[in-house]
């Protein structure tokens, strides 16, 4: 991702967008604050126009545009559909194919007709689900229920509604109280004197926690939510046609987004979470200013918000986004919270905001011995940057500083595991694969009606030259699958996991919808996330919908399974260009790639695994289950026996101890939340045997290059 000014720059259209739009929305300008409707009518005119003049592919609003923006828009809100009723429906479908002529007219009818209908019957479900779970559930009875809700037509009528929620309850109850069966029986085996809640008991425990659950989200939707909420899930019904990864912000959302991508923030460093009795701390991010103050705790109920020396706010009733707002603030400024502490005492606390790191989000390493070797392992969770400071941390920077850590320990071998890393910024992964060529192009960039731009390795230097694994899976998406292709194509080291990477081959630009209207006096309009270029391979290819393959596929649960960009209705399509002049160092993996899979074959953990997977694929298609107990636990006995040889899999465990490096071991003892968190880490990759198998390559690769090592070859390259 790259910011506007950047895109602008490199990107024609946009020069013209913005002239366009300048001298359209100017006669838009407000003379005073104008009613939501208004800014939302804005938005509208907004969005279109930036989507049709600056997507790279943009999409005719016409009655097919609007069939499918009406169908996702109703999916989105009604997902079960357990709120609306068929008569609903039908009054709904005349806009079906009038949404495009709405958008275009700043039409809001539709909008406001289902946003209002749609809290109408909200309201009316408490009465039904408080009804059904006053009384005991029948599970005499032979009923069934089918979940596929993507086929079910809305209820005809109110009781068929009652009995669609009667249903859906009913099967919750089921799943909940069998689980507690077990819960009971495990207490027994453990306590001989234990005395077994019945099953009434236990039904009523349940009914009584789903009323709980319910109370508490449905106070989130009436209290939480804001009719600016309801608009964006309606906007983003509509940019979603585009491409599946336009995307629009509200100010709140974008944000956290931008915290996500940077992974800092300036407050006290807390996480809260809404409670029936109040905004309740739930977690202190380790090294922030409430963490090292050792006053404010996990479980404090916060009652009263103060700035500095004014006077304090009472924050009851107050929605969690709005008290979050009122906590965070500029470093170095003063807040003062009221909480009551866990033992009912009243405490007024004092923090000086500060930057804060939300560690979860950065690089970490881990060493292994094996063999006699010792390897380095890190793990990047995404590629993330700070677009408003370069000079503040990012994924490149952050890598580099770990490799030189390892090299200090003289690793072997590196793994860079990008599992579950959905991307980030294009700029920080064209420098980081550069950490592990000497020069040569990385990626190549294309926007509509323009030759493709290739983005080189700004440095020549090599920082790692030794042997490389990089581990992607199913979810690995976007910058992830640049950095592997670069890799895979270059030569300069193995690809493992699943059998192929997300398929995410577009870039997208933020876009801030402020900068468009002069004197804007409605109030932050948000920002818009769009598709402006596809990504290539050096060798020409497009990891749109294919993704990179591994060249050792390792048998994982969803195997079978369409997922990622291929799934998506409305994702671009796959193509190719021509390829970018790039020489691959002069190396042969196929024997340790033969070695690798003859290992998995004879494995019976990954047989397991396969077999798993088999099982997954046969059961995506069970959408009917029984409601009679009876029938009930004897389905739950049949799927029981398989789940049973399949709990080896999650009982595995590896011959290997991760250890952390010296620096980070040294802030153990006074972070021992960190500490914990290492242990858990390590813990997991101990449980990995994809992590093992990628270990027994990475060995490979080692013996593979011992006569003549990387450094040389990299030389030659």
């Amino acid at each position: 991702m790259k910011r506007i000014v950047e895109f602008m720059k490199r990107n024609y259209k946009v020069i013209l967008l913005v002239t366009a739009l300048s001298a359209i929305l100017w006669s838009f300008v407000p003379s005073e604050k104008k009613e939501d409707p208004e800014k939302d009518k804005l938005l509208l005119e907004l969005l279109t126009f930036v989507l049709e003049k600056g997507h790279y592919s943009p999409v005719e609003l016409n009655d097919d545009f609007s069939k499918k923006v009406y169908s996702k828009y109703l999916n989105n809100i009604d997902p079960t559909k357990r709120f609306f009723l068929q008569s609903d429906i039908d009054e709904f479908s005349k806009y079906e194919t009038q949404i495009d002529d709405m958008i275009k007219n700043k039409d809001l009818t539709f909008f406001n007709l289902t946003n209002s209908r749609l809290l109408k019957r909200m309201k009316e479900s408490r009465a039904i689900y408080e009804e059904i779970l006053d009384k005991p559930f029948d599970f005499k009875i032979n009923e069934s229920i089918n979940v596929d809700y993507e086929k079910l037509p809305f209820s005809k009528n109110k009781s068929e509604l009652v009995d669609r929620w009667r249903k859906q309850l009913k099967l919750s109850a089921l799943s909940s109280i069998t689980d507690k069966e077990q819960l009971e029986e495990d207490k027994k085996k453990n306590d001989a004197k234990y005395e077994v809640k019945s099953f009434e008991t236990l039904e009523k425990e349940v009914r009584e926690n789903s009323l709980k659950s319910l109370n508490e989200y449905f106070d989130f939707i009436e209290k939480e939510l804001e009719r600016d909420d309801w608009f964006a899930i309606f906007l983003n019904s509509i940019v979603e046609r585009f491409d599946p990864h336009t995307f629009y912000f509200s100010p709140d959302d974008k944000e956290k987004f931008d915290v996500s991508m940077s992974g800092t923030f300036q407050g006290i460093g807390a996480r809260l979470q809404k409670k029936e009795s109040g905004v309740e701390v739930s977690e202190l991010i380790s090294g922030g200013p409430a963490w090292r103050g050792k006053e404010l705790e996990a479980g404090d109920l916060i009652l009263k918000v103060a700035q500095g020396k004014e006077e304090p706010l009472d924050i009851a009733g107050m929605r969690l986004d709005d008290v979050v707002k009122k906590i965070k603030g500029p470093k170095g400024t003063e807040v003062r919270l009221t909480v009551k502490k866990v033992d009912g005492t009243i405490k007024v606390i004092s923090i000086i905001r500060d930057e804060v790191e939300t560690e979860e989000t950065f690089a970490k390493s881990s060493v292994v011995e094996k063999d006699g070797k010792k390897y380095g392992i890190i793990y990047l969770p995404k590629f993330y940057i700070s677009f408003e400071n370069k000079e503040n941390r990012d994924a490149f920077k952050d890598v580099a500083a770990e490799i030189e850590k390892l090299k200090a320990q003289n690793i072997d071998g590196l793994v860079m595991d990008l599992r579950d890393n959905g991307g980030g910024s294009l700029e920080t992964v064209v420098k980081m694969v550069g950490l592990f060529i000497p020069e040569g192009p990385i990626v190549q960039v294309k926007a509509p009606g323009r030759n493709p731009e290739i983005l080189p390795d700004p440095d020549k230097r090599v920082q790692y030259d030794g042997p490389l694994v990089v581990m992607i899976n199913n979810f690995s998406a976007s910058a992830s699958e640049i950095f592997a292709a670069a890799i895979q194509d270059y030569k300069r080291g193995i690809v493992v996991g699943s059998k192929h990477s997300y398929g995410k081959g577009t870039v997208q630009n933020m876009i801030d919808l402020n900068q468009f209207i002069r004197g804007n006096s409605y109030g932050d309009l948000g920002a818009l996330k769009t598709t402006i270029q596809k990504f290539y391979r050096i060798n020409g290819g497009s990891t749109q919908k294919e993704g990179v393959k591994s060249d050792i596929v390792f048998p994982d649960r969803f195997a079978y399974l369409d997922m990622g960009e291929r799934d998506e209705e409305s994702a671009l399509p796959w193509d190719k260009i021509e390829p970018a002049k790039y020489q691959p160092l002069n190396i042969n993996y196929d024997n340790v790639i033969a070695n690798s899979k003859k290992r998995i074959a004879a494995n019976p953990t990954f047989n397991l695994i396969d077999e798993n997977a088999k099982w997954i694929f046969e059961r995506k298609d069970e959408n009917d289950f029984s409601l009679n107990l009876n029938e009930f636990n004897k389905e739950i006995a049949v799927a029981d026996e398989k789940i049973k040889k399949f709990k080896a899999i999650s009982d595995y465990k590896n011959k290997y101890q991760f250890t952390s490096l010296p620096d980070e071991v040294a802030l153990f003892e006074k972070d021992t939340l960190l500490k914990q968190k290492r242990e858990r880490w390590h813990e997991d990759m101990q449980k990995d045997i994809y992590m093992e198998e990628t270990l027994n390559v990475i060995s490979d690769i080692k013996l593979l290059t011992k006569a003549k090592g990387f450094t040389q070859k990299l030389s030659m390259n």
